[in-house]
């Protein structure tokens, strides 16, 4: 150690004015960057907290971590927060108890203190707002949406309605950036809105993204199917439910991600209204019955005896009376109406597009894959085994009994699902695996290396720079440096030849640049010591 102290003093001694400052600067800079990079190694890793904040959230975040005493990195002109990746999650719940951020418009924090003396309409324009903020909120949690306003308009109360037919409406922007969003989170969207408003239908809600697409318009509801769009949107629903439902079942048998499944069906888009009346005469019923009965009796008395003088003259006072005919006569008489209905039926038919006609399948499935045996040598592929034709013609009759399909007499199952059997170029999923795990491991010795790069890359350049000065030698001092002024040989002569302290001094202040290359030649050769 003290040999290699002794060296770096050599050298030391042999350099130059410029070559000391240089190296000093030099060693200075080295320095500097190593500690420099051990601090950045050392710094903690930030993490987004929140991005695209408005001025107001911004500042009440910055205040809240400021309070806390956490550091933070405030980026893209302030609105975007980082902080250390541990605290995120943390500080991401104590800022949503403070309802931070806020977002763009109002909630229901809007009635947390009390007003008392507002009309009723501020009271619903209020109430408004909280809501489409809340909704506003909601919608930018979706995956994708970056920012969201919803405006929601509302028939005023009036005790006398003027317009019947006002319903409630709402709107919908969302900021997607350079995204699209797809059609499930637009239904999502809209049936949000619409249970969140009384009186309000999904058709009613209109959702506009920032590049100006209505992206509602083809989800609108269209019982009748008079549309193309619509369809082809149900057409394309039975196809890919039909499908699914085939896929989920095969992926059982065969395997996931070994089978696909395409089907294709054809939609009645017509609609119809047939009304039908049978009558049968056969099947008479009796409707109503009338039964009447008549009974009558009748008694005629008739005159006799002689007729003229006699016949007029009253009986005798004796009592004797003339006897006179009688007839009787008795009539009975019965009526019966009965009245017949006749049976009648009347049937009527409403049918509504979208009867499924005609459902046909084609299905790919890949071959059997036989598993390496163990001790096999590595990087043997997996084998793969055909299946037998009884085997495809029962997994033929499965896809066929999950579709509902009925088989004619004498109709082959190949004419209703095409079931065919190759292997397929995707890559297998244990591959796949194995990728990821190899890209994850290569990412981690990426990020261990660029740790530790720039302070292996300090040291070395501390060493080149070290052994380039070690090759450096002394330049030649020319002797006329040496060379003293008159005065001083003469002193030097009565001396005896020896340099006194004096004449030193008057030499370094008559010519320094001599006296420091003389002490350098000293230095540079021992043996002029002695």
């Amino acid at each position: 150690m003290k040999n290699f102290a002794d060296s770096l003093l050599a050298l030391w001694q042999q350099l130059g004015l410029n070559q000391r400052v240089t190296l000093v600067i030099a060693t200075v800079v080295v320095i500097a960057g190593m500690v420099a990079v051990v601090f950045w190694a050392r710094r903690p890793d930030y993490q987004l907290l929140y991005a695209r904040l408005g001025d107001k959230d911004s500042s009440a975040i910055i205040s809240h971590l400021q309070t806390q005493n956490i550091p933070y990195q405030v980026m893209a002109g302030g609105s975007a927060v980082q902080v250390p990746t541990d605290r995120v999650h943390k500080l991401r719940m104590d800022l949503a108890s403070k309802g931070l951020p806020s977002g763009d418009g109002v909630g229901f924090e809007i009635f947390d203190k009390g007003q008392f003396g507002l009309s009723d309409f501020v009271q619903r324009t209020n109430y408004l707002r909280a809501l489409q903020g809340e909704l506003a909120r909601t919608i930018t949690q979706l995956q994708g949406v970056r920012a969201a306003r919803v405006m929601i308009v509302q028939p005023e109360n009036r005790l006398l309605l003027t317009e019947q037919g006002v319903r409630s409406t709402a709107s919908v922007f969302v900021d997607m950036g350079g995204a699209r969003l797809d059609s499930e989170g637009v239904n999502a969207i809209r049936h949000l809105v619409a249970n969140a408003v009384q009186g309000l239908a999904p058709d009613q809600v209109a959702v506009v993204d920032n590049r100006g697409r209505v992206l509602s318009e083809e989800l609108k509801q269209d019982p009748t199917l008079g549309n193309a769009s619509s369809q082809m949107r149900y057409k394309q629903q039975v196809e890919d439910y039909l499908a699914r439902k085939v896929e989920s079942m095969l992926a059982l048998v065969i395997g996931p991600s070994n089978a696909v499944v395409r089907v294709s069906a054809e939609i009645d888009t017509e609609a119809m209204t047939q009304s039908q009346e049978r009558y049968d005469p056969d099947g008479q019923v009796v409707r109503s019955q009338v039964v009447t009965e008549d009974s009558s009796n009748a008694t005629e008395l008739r005159g006799g005896g002689a007729t003229g003088v006699s016949a007029n003259v009253p009986e005798k006072a004796t009592g004797e009376a003339g006897v006179r005919p009688t007839t009787s006569n008795e009539q009975n008489r019965k009526n019966r109406t009965t009245s017949y209905e006749i049976n009648r039926t009347t049937t009527n038919i409403t049918r509504n597009p979208g009867t499924i006609k005609h459902v046909s399948a084609s299905v790919l499935i890949a071959p059997r894959s036989i598993a390496v045996p163990a001790g096999s040598p590595p990087g043997t592929q997996p084998t793969e085994q055909r299946r037998t034709p009884e085997e495809l013609t029962s997994l033929r009759q499965v896809v066929v009994n999950a579709l509902g399909l009925k088989v004619a007499p004498g109709q082959e199952l190949d004419s209703i699902v095409t079931l065919q059997e190759m292997p397929f170029s995707i890559t297998p999923i244990s591959q796949t695996v194995e990728d990821i795990q190899s890209e994850t491991r290569i990412q981690g010795w990426v990020e261990v290396a660029a740790r530790w790069a720039a302070v292996l890359g300090a040291g070395m350049v501390l060493l080149i720079f070290l052994r380039l000065l070690s090759k450096q030698k002394p330049e030649p001092v020319p002797m006329e440096v040496f060379n003293m002024p008159p005065d001083v040989a003469a002193r030097s002569i009565q001396s005896g030849g020896a340099i006194t302290p004096d004449m030193l001094n008057q030499l370094i202040r008559q010519r320094p640049a001599n006296i420091g290359a003389a002490l350098r030649d000293w230095a540079a050769n021992p043996a002029t010591k002695n």
